[in-house]
């Protein structure tokens, strides 16, 4: 190899070194998860953002903090082996009471899903203080109306729920074998018990509307009064 093409070849490493440098820094001193369409705005044009993420993640796999993906966004965290030696130093985490966790799960597994569909899951009412709990914790959000008589809001996951639980996406979540095995499903549960597949939409379905449409629908209601006289 002639001495020229070594020297290009030292010149490329040191710019793709001092790339790599900007990407730590920009994803150290950011104050949540950032995405690469952000960084690939901050770093060189023609930066290849996913080769450096990737070597990245290597280079801090067997550190005390681990490069991670959440939600389609990237941070660094601590590793999770030393998470037992970091509870001191760590914030304690509002405990949740059981209506809560129970009421996140279905929220997470059925959305989008109203509130009158969560009761149908749990089997009991839902107080308003439950849903807005995880709606301040920003796990939870409004997402928009169902389309039947009231216009119920409908409730979905956010991508705070997804990088508190360490999640890259919804679909993440256990399934029906995970959770049996964790002594979360009843050991009793029929055969033919499935858990719904989670999926976490940012458009509104087909079944949905947006929140400021009207919450009754006047025109409805005349029409079936008008059937049953």
């Amino acid at each position: 190899m002639r001495l020229t093409d070594r020297l290009g070849q030292g010149g490329e490493g040191a710019a793709q070194d001092g790339e790599v440098r900007l990407l730590e820094a920009l994803l150290f001193a950011a104050s949540e998860p950032i995405d690469v369409a952000t960084l690939r705005d901050r770093l060189p044009k023609d930066t290849d953002v996913g080769a450096l993420l990737a070597r990245l993640q290597r280079d801090y796999a067997e550190r005390g903090v681990n490069l991670v993906s959440v939600a389609g966004r990237w941070r660094f965290q601590t590793a999770p082996d030393l998470s037992e030696q970091l509870v001191d130093v760590r914030e304690a985490p509002r405990k949740l009471s059981k209506a809560a966790l129970e009421t996140l799960a279905i929220v997470a597994y059925h959305q989008p899903v109203t509130r009158a569909e969560i009761e149908d899951v749990r089997g009991v009412a839902v107080s308003k203080g439950t849903v807005d709990v995880l709606m301040e914790l920003g796990w939870v959000r409004v997402r928009g109306r169902r389309r039947t008589p009231g216009r119920p809001v409908t409730y979905g996951t956010t991508e705070g729920f997804l990088g508190h639980f360490n999640l890259e996406q919804i679909t993440d979540l256990p399934g029906r074998d995970e959770l049996k095995a964790a002594g979360l499903l009843d050991p009793r549960l029929p055969k033919d018990f499935e858990v719904p597949e989670p999926s976490m939409l940012d458009a509104l379905r087909n079944d949905e509307g947006p929140l400021d449409m009207e919450p009754e629908d006047a025109e409805f209601f005349e029409d079936f009064l008008a059937e049953d006289d």
